[in-house]
């Protein structure tokens, strides 16, 4: 994702406003958001889906499911509703900075925030 901002945050504009990529940096934005795809798909997508499930003790886990699977799909959203708003406004490097930025806010939160539940009864959570 911050290659993708950096890349179309310097990007020359056309006569419609829309950025051209000249060069090396089409290629480089093909890979890079192929490889964000690839990386997210096998990571963060659908290990927070397995990590709601063991998080919560049984006395709390169908309210609490709940409430986090209606979070993540109010934050789904949010990113959907907000692009092209971003987009027609601050610009397409401004829109993959922001998601860059939650991304690497979600990554410290994570490394800081969330315990390991490896070896752990769903009681002791």
């Amino acid at each position: 994702l911050g290659t993708l901002a950096y890349i179309f945050g310097h990007a020359a504009t056309d006569a419609a406003g829309n950025p051209t990529l000249t060069g090396s940096a089409g290629t480089i934005a093909l890979v890079a958001a192929n490889l964000y795809v690839f990386c997210f798909g096998f990571s963060w997508g659908p290990v927070v889906w397995v990590l709601l499930g063991e998080m919560f003790n049984n006395r709390i886990r169908a309210a609490a499911l709940s409430v986090a699977a209606a979070m993540q799909w109010i934050a789904n959203f949010v990113v959907s509703t907000t692009f092209p708003p971003i987009l027609q406004y601050f610009g397409l490097g401004a829109a993959y900075g922001l998601y860059t930025t939650a991304a690497a806010i979600s990554l410290f939160f994570v490394w800081f925030f969330i315990r390991e539940t490896k070896g752990m009864e769903l009681e002791d959570m």
